[in-house]
């Protein structure tokens, strides 16, 4: 298999990777509100990602980094087409990550509805643009016979693409809200099986609308098919075990339908990497966007030695924090105390 070939096949695996931890991730950032209704129960929500959140945004790092090194072409074109949606994305996870550190600082009720505020709206932003982006991906965009977007900020507003970032939004929530059935106790686990069940129906719906949509109108391949369907079998199953409160198997079947979604993503668009539509012949390709050889061979090696290291060390930190969490386990308060002078 070209190399080429083997690093577009892994890129997909990143980007499933990266998908299903920060789905839940986000998830459990917007639903903070609705499962908790006061700083105890909030904080059990935000407990259930606190050990792992920062860990899981590796494989966005990891992802980026390899689009880059063996796509630069690709990396470049993205990059510059996409620039405003991507720099949302990027301000909300720097934010996020500033909010969650800083939330539990100081004991004040004010200072920590600050934090929450912050908390939720940069979750909201990355799970509604990422749908959009790989939407677009799939549609195609406006490219010149350099390779680079020719089109606006609003081209990339199109329903295909709206509806892709309303099928992340759902995907996430449910993600999030069966994570935190799993993981959490009491009357925060109460109200996010009821969520969970909501939302994995909404999420069947859209999700089953724009797969079929992307295949029928912009997939260049007739086996992503398959992927549509194992997709909408993992999200029925996913919902049904819901019910039936085997949260374990329903949150893996979500992550099936997750991984699933990213082979049809990356299925529809091969051999593109970016598909031109006002002209095919100035579409990236695999081949035409690829480094070398010499580096792809280089990143072949490092990756089989680092990357078995990487996911080691991620299962045993799943692994070391997999109790449930309940109010009973928060503390009254141990931030820092304020008083005026």
């Amino acid at each position: 298999m070209e190399l080429a070939l083997v690093w577009f096949i892994l890129l997909a695996v990143l980007w499933t990777g990266y998908l299903v931890l920060e789905g839940f991730d986000f998830g459990v950032g917007m639903l903070m509100p609705i499962v908790g209704r006061n700083n105890t129960e909030r904080r059990v929500a935000l407990n259930t990602i606190g050990p792992v959140w920062d860990g899981n945004e590796v494989w966005l790092l990891t992802a980026g980094g390899a689009t880059f090194a063996a796509f630069p072409e690709w990396y470049a074109t993205m990059f510059s087409g996409f620039y405003l949606p991507l720099l949302l994305i990027l301000v909300a996870l720097i934010v996020r990550a500033v909010a969650i550190e800083y939330r539990g600082k100081i004991n004040s009720d004010a200072w920590r509805r600050r934090w929450d505020r912050v908390i939720i709206t940069s979750a909201w932003f990355p799970s509604i643009l990422w749908g959009v982006a790989f939407a677009n991906l799939v549609r195609g965009v406006n490219l010149d016979e350099n390779h680079q977007y020719s089109g606006n900020f609003f081209d990339l507003l199109n329903p295909f693409a709206l509806l892709g970032g309303v099928v992340t939004l759902l995907l996430f929530l449910s993600h999030g809200s069966i994570f935190l059935a799993l993981k959490t106790d009491g009357i925060v686990r109460e109200r996010a099986e009821k969520l969970a069940k909501q939302f994995g129906l909404f999420a069947i719906v859209a999700a089953g609308a724009w797969a079929v949509w992307g295949q029928l109108a912009y997939s260049r391949n007739a086996w992503t098919w398959g992927a549509v369907g194992v997709a909408a079998v993992s999200l029925v199953a996913a919902w049904y075990l819901v019910g039936a409160k085997k949260f374990g198997l329903a949150f893996a079947f979500n992550a099936v339908a997750i991984a699933a979604a990213v082979v049809f993503i990356f299925g529809a668009l091969y051999p593109n990497v970016m598909p031109a539509i006002n002209d095919p012949a100035n579409s990236l390709t695999i081949y035409n966007a690829s480094s070398t050889d010499y580096t792809l061979k280089v990143m072949t090696i490092v990756a089989a030695i680092f990357t078995p290291i990487v996911l080691a060390y991620q299962a045993w930190s799943y692994w070391v924090f997999r109790k449930r969490l309940h109010v009973d386990h928060i503390p009254e308060h141990n931030e820092l105390t304020f008083s005026k002078a």
